[in-house]
């Protein structure tokens, strides 16, 4: 795939405003079915991320919802909302992967009562989703993951550094420090792979 003319800036820009736009703060923890549809591709997307075998995304994503959908009334900061659900990505990530190096049988995932149907974009977006994703994921993947996390949140995902900081359990500091070697490595990477592209 060419990659002449894309930006390290541009690629995340692309995907999230197409996905999912930042959601507006609110006094109250919006409906489970509005969460299901705002953040379905985001929560797949994360789930990617950490490591998930593809065969495993959908069934590791539903069980993200159960626990969205057991816990989002009693969330106690609905305007952090995205940070949150990325936390319960993050863990039911972990535990999936933990579960499948000590070789345990993965627990019995159960149906989300009336699961609500996640939107579906036409052929044209999810081609164009779709290239951006895999050079995306791929770029991301040559960064070591303390630099990775913090990148993909404040770059992906929008978040601002101390969100992410928070979210990470990190000290301010080291993540405006791991942000900063992120962006190079990135723009590196993105480098060597335009050079490639246009030497082939």
């Amino acid at each position: 795939m060419t990659t002449a003319g894309r930006s390290s800036e541009a690629i995340p820009l692309r995907i999230l405003n197409r996905v999912n736009p930042p959601p507006a703060d609110n006094a109250a923890a919006p409906s489970f079915e509005a969460v299901y549809r705002q953040y379905f591709d985001l929560v797949w997307w994360w789930t990617r991320r950490f490591g998930v075998p593809a065969d495993a995304i959908d069934d590791v994503v539903q069980e993200v919802f159960i626990v969205i959908h057991a816990k989002l009334e009693a969330l106690e900061r609905p305007d952090a909302l995205r940070s949150w659900i990325y936390g319960v990505v993050r863990r039911v990530s972990s535990n999936y992967r933990r579960a499948q190096r000590t070789q345990r049988p993965a627990a019995q995932i159960t149906e989300l009562p009336e699961e609500p149907v996640a939107p579906q974009p036409t052929p044209f977006e999810q081609l164009k989703t779709n290239a951006d994703l895999e050079l995306l994921a791929s770029l991301l993947a040559e960064l070591d993951e303390p630099k990775r996390e913090v990148f993909a949140l404040v770059e992906v995902d929008e978040m601002t550094v101390p969100e992410a900081a928070e979210v990470l359990e990190i000290p301010l500091n080291t993540a405006y420090s791991r942000l900063r070697a992120a962006r190079q490595a990135f723009e590196a990477a993105l480098a060597r792979r335009e050079e490639h592209s246009i030497g082939a």
